[in-house]
């Protein structure tokens, strides 16, 4: 009797597993399947399929790269250098019409300031041409007088070979001169020259340098570096040009034929001395 009650409680305790349908299976198998294979996909983050999406890479030309300016000196050395470009802008005086220094700027070689100032010109001033010049009627309260930046500038340039474009505008107007084969304009320079007429700056810079100047308002120390870096870019085949020339314009000056004496003085020479 007992025996009989233990086979029952065995019974009870493991019961025998239900058979279930093959279909009904079958389908909590895929059920699985899918639910496992879904937990993947979502954990994958560069799945195109997820919430967010895969984070669209931008190409290197769109990166935020900083451009070099090609006109910022590659030192800080500010000694004065045989070579030295200089810049000008002028204000209007008189009618308006007439022009007079209102800024110089010297550079040296590696296109460091050496002198930047702004001046007060002799006669009274009636038109700033801030669109061009820069120059405000508060630039010019506190300026140095001209004869002061005259006479620096002067110190400054003697004995140096003098860069810049159209130097003689700037020469004038500080009523100063220096030797002709002393200055290296960039303005002259055969090279730069299309169909023998001049380029402007402006062109010269974006052209050679890739530099961009005078957008709007001008910055002499700019376009001193601009001139500068021009010079010693074509400093070799330069330097061999002004030598030539002066090759040539010494030979022709030994053939120039010597003048001839008048022919009565050339009479009175002969004639015994009694």
């Amino acid at each position: 009797m007992s025996s009989d009650l233990k086979r029952k409680q065995q019974k009870k305790i493991n019961p025998k597993p239900v058979q279930l349908n093959p279909n009904w299976s079958l389908l909590q198998q895929k059920l699985k399947s899918d639910s496992h294979g879904n937990t993947r996909k979502s954990s994958n983050p560069e799945n195109p399929s997820s919430i967010l999406g895969k984070r669209k890479e931008r190409p290197d030309s769109e990166l935020d790269v900083p451009k070099i300016d090609p006109l910022t000196p590659v030192n800080d050395d500010s000694s004065l250098t045989d070579e030295v470009a200089m810049d000008c802008e002028m204000v209007g005086v008189s009618q308006g019409t007439k022009s007079a220094l209102g800024r110089v700027t010297l550079v040296n070689k590696w296109g460091n300031v050496l002198y930047d100032e702004f001046v007060r010109p002799v006669e009274r001033v009636v038109d700033f041409r801030t669109h061009i010049s820069g120059i405000r009627p508060r630039d010019l309260r506190k300026a140095k007088d001209f004869q002061v930046a005259q006479t620096k500038v002067a110190e400054l340039i003697k004995g140096k070979i003098l860069v810049g474009h159209a130097l003689h505008n700037d020469l004038k107007a500080l009523l100063l001169t220096h030797p002709k084969k002393d200055i290296r304009d960039t303005a002259e320079y055969q090279p730069f020259l299309k169909d023998k007429t001049r380029k402007s700056l402006k062109h010269l810079a974006a052209e050679i340098l890739g530099a961009d100047i005078q957008n709007g308002e001008h910055c002499p120390i700019d376009d001193a570096r601009a001139a500068m870096m021009l010079y010693q870019k074509n400093r070799k085949e330069w330097e061999k040009n002004v030598k030539d020339q002066t090759r040539m314009w010494l030979k022709q000056k030994k053939r120039k034929p010597k003048k001839k004496v008048k022919e009565g003085n050339a009479s009175t020479n002969h004639n015994p001395v009694v």
